[in-house]
């Protein structure tokens, strides 16, 4: 916590502005738990994008104006609403959908009177980001599932309508009882068709690829189960008929598993689906091109905080770029004309730079970097040995049961109902039902804790990591430097904040973007209007105020301070140091003593990667510097990937993020890392980190009290089968008590992880 009371700046800033703009009800909306703000709500942002979208949508005459976006920071209810609220308050605005689900919204305006960028720079400042609506929007998974659920509920609803004047007494001799039978049948296929095809098919192809799937017992119980019943009812065998446990456990089965996808989308929905990675690039001729279209010796200009997408010849006198997304140092660095400027660097001056490019953008090592690569499956070993033990199991005990009953009876049709007794009542509640429930719980928890789950296989993955490396600038630092003295920026008068801000507002280097993430989130106030100019190397100036070096604008001797000053009279002096995240190093010792490696490998100088290793406490083998990216995926290569998680946020990390195990990275705003990552996590700190391998250790807990229960549990009803005392009615009953049985330990065993991280 800052001494503001807020997490971090981007919070206090959001509070802020959501009361200064008669929005409050938003926090009367919203959900209980929300991500934090971060200092993408400062940054400066290129929407170049949505002018020229915009002007397309109102070149067709007749038709009102409008346009789909992607929305990036969507969570609840609340931030619906407060989207909405916004909208409306620009200026030309006519109607907005936002649909929270797809993490999009369809805006339609007045022509002529609408701004797009300016909203959507708004609802920057508040922390939703608009993005290029995906040319594909797939349908959310859980959106399919429901609407299985939907129709399942209501043929297990109408097949236990039929089937209960049985349970009750009813004679084969009724006039109905055939078609009461034939209506069970009907909607029993109904139920298979709509929802055990979701689980058969998977499991089949999980058979084709010789590997075992959750979904294969699921399949298995469901395809015995629909197959008895169906003999037994052109058979005429009442005993052979469990259309009512088919539809009702493939019901189940469906919520089981909604559960678990839903809550990795929600997660997944707070990022864009289409991430704007280098901008469209502007030529010599006015016209901006995507950076693929590039070609080699082409005049190009970058704007102010934008990446340069391809090697290039700066064409500009001087001009500062900052090389931390794809070497680590931290300081941004100025080159001078006929200078190369390498892939991925960013413009940190004001003013857009000329450049030639040497290279196309398939020959760059930023398109090298961020093209996506094929992650292989994961296989869980502890659910794989579950898996293969079951099914061999209940297919061992169904066979002998078989062949026992045959000997002693000599009667198929007896025989046979042993066997898909054994089969149906073998419920895999604890797989099908309760593993994906504890997975939904420990997303949700991890989600409470500011860390975010993009895949669902990255619990399993847990458990196998033995190795935490980190990348050292963004993520066990902060992206911008800290103020060592905010008295002197308190200290200022109304008047000089605002010459302050004017000097550093929409600047992307790290200093100035430090001042004003601090101005906006304490006082606020309007800028000093005027021409800021900059001086490449030395500072930036406006109408006699400046911010800069010292000794540049005053007679103050050369310092490492930052000078604000007037006409040469020094207002302040500000002093900046490489913020390391604050519970950086009590988290990296907890590490530690919990038995995991932790390692440094960044792209910084020797002396700065090893003043942060004894801050931390670690020694210095454990952190290596000036590291290249393939260095960093050679280092995976050489001292094992297969138990190391790794936890990075630029493009340099981008080669060892395809080698780790699992994957995490604190920052999801720079369109490079976040697609690739298992997990995603917000705020000032790293102790979500640790909470996630708590949280995991919770839930194999939990799942290893399930699995002694549900072995228990079908010791009894396999039992009964094979011994021939299994009919429908007990199958029926006994399977809803296992459910709900199994539901109550899951909800009594993860219930503690909402209590990690607290007090």
């Amino acid at each position: 916590m800052t001494e503001s009371g807020f997490c971090c700046a981007g919070c206090a800033y959001v509070f802020r502005l959501v009361q200064e703009h008669g929005l409050d009800g938003y926090y009367r909306i919203k959900d209980e738990i929300t991500a934090p703000a971060d200092a993408a709500v400062f940054q400066p942002r290129d929407y170049a994008w949505l002018e020229a979208a915009q002007q397309e949508g109102e070149t067709v005459s007749g038709k009102i104006p409008g346009l789909t976006l992607d929305v990036q920071g969507i969570s609840c209810a609340g931030c619906v609403w407060l989207i909405e609220r916004i909208f409306q308050q620009q200026p030309g605005a006519r109607d907005i959908f936002v649909n929270a689900q797809f993490g999009s919204m369809r805006l339609r305006w007045q022509r002529g009177e609408f701004s797009a960028a300016d909203f959507a720079r708004k609802l920057q400042t508040f922390g939703y980001l608009a993005g290029p609506a995906g040319e594909n929007v797939a349908e959310p998974q859980s959106r399919g599932l429901v609407k299985r659920i939907g129709l399942c509920t209501a043929f297990a609803m109408n097949v236990m309508l039929f089937t209960l004047p049985a349970y009750f007494g009813m004679e084969r001799s009724f006039e109905y009882a055939r078609l009461f039978g034939l209506l069970s049948l009907v909607f029993g296929t109904l139920s298979l068709l709509v929802g055990g095809s979701f689980f058969l098919n998977r499991a089949w192809r999980s058979l084709r690829e010789k590997t075992l799937h959750i979904d294969l017992p699921i399949a298995l119980g469901i395809a015995g189960a629909y197959a008895g019943s169906l003999y037994g009812w052109f058979a005429g065998q009442e005993r052979f008929l469990y259309f009512d446990f088919v539809s009702a456990f493939i019901l189940l089965m469906l919520v089981g598993r909604w559960a678990q996808v839903a809550a990795v989308e929600r997660n997944q929905r707070r990022l864009l689906q289409l991430q704007p990675r280098p901008q469209a690039v502007k030529l010599a001729d006015g016209k901006s091109v995507p950076p693929e279209s590039l070609l080699g010796h082409e005049t190009m200009f970058i704007a102010s905080g934008n990446i340069l997408p391809v090697e290039a010849r700066l064409e500009t006198a001087k001009a500062v770029f900052s090389l931390a997304s794809i070497n680590g140092e931290a300081e941004p660095r100025v080159f001078s004309a006929g200078q190369r400027v390498p892939s991925g660097a960013v413009n940190v001056g004001r003013e857009d730079v000329q450049l030639v490019a040497l290279q196309t953008w398939g020959e760059s090592l930023l398109a090298q970097l961020t093209a996506p690569t094929e992650t292989p499956s994961w296989r869980d070993v502890f659910l794989e040995k579950i898996l293969r033990g079951y099914l061999a199991g209940i297919l061992l005990v169904a066979v002998l049961a078989g062949v026992g009953w045959w000997l002693a009876t000599r009667d198929a049709l007896r025989t046979w109902a042993v066997v898909t007794a054994t089969l149906v009542v073998s419920c895999p509640c604890a797989i099908g039902l309760a593993f994906p429930l504890a997975d939904e719980m420990a997303t949700v928890a991890a989600r409470r804790r500011g860390v975010f789950v993009r895949n669902g296989d990255l619990w399993p993955k847990l458990g196998g990591v033995r190795k935490i490396v980190f990348d050292k600038t963004g993520t066990l630092t902060l992206e911008t430097p800290q103020l060592q003295n905010p008295g002197a920026l308190h200290a200022l008068s109304v008047d000089e904040r605002a010459a302050l801000l004017a000097l550093v507002r929409d600047q992307s280097h790290p200093v100035s973007r430090c001042l004003g993430e601090t101005l906006l989130a304490t006082a606020g106030g309007n800028a000093l209007s005027g021409e800021v100019r900059e001086t490449i190397g030395f500072g930036v100036e406006l109408d006699g105020w400046s911010l800069g070096r010292s000794g540049w604008r005053d007679d103050a001797p050369a310092s490492a301070e930052t000078v604000f000053a007037y006409e040469g009279r020094v207002l302040a002096r500000f002093r900046f140091t490489e913020a390391v995240r604050a519970d950086a190093r009590a988290e990296v010792a907890a590490l530690r003593a919990n038995g995991f490696e932790v390692r440094i490998l960044s792209g910084d100088a020797q002396s700065k990667v090893e003043t942060l290793a004894t801050a931390l406490g670690l020694p210095y083998a454990h952190a290596l510097s000036e590291m290249s990216p393939q260095e960093k995926a050679a280092w995976f290569d050489d001292y094992g990937a297969t138990d190391a998680l790794m936890l990075g946020d630029g493009a340099n990390d981008s080669l060892a993020f395809d080698r780790a195990l699992c994957r995490g990275t604190p920052v999801v705003h720079r369109g490079v890392l976040e697609r690739k990552a298992d997990f995603y996590y917000l705020g000032g700190g790293i102790g979500g980190i640790r909470a996630l391998f708590e949280i995991n250790a919770v839930r194999r807990r939990t799942q290893r009290v399930i699995l002694v229960f549900s072995i228990l549990y079908n010791l009894l009803a396999v039992g009964l089968a094979v011994a021939g005392r299994m009919n429908p009615l007990v199958a029926a009953a006994l399977m809803p008590v296992n459910s709900l049985l199994t539901l109550a330990i899951v909800t009594g065993g993860m219930r503690r992880v909402f209590r990690i991280g607290k007090g």
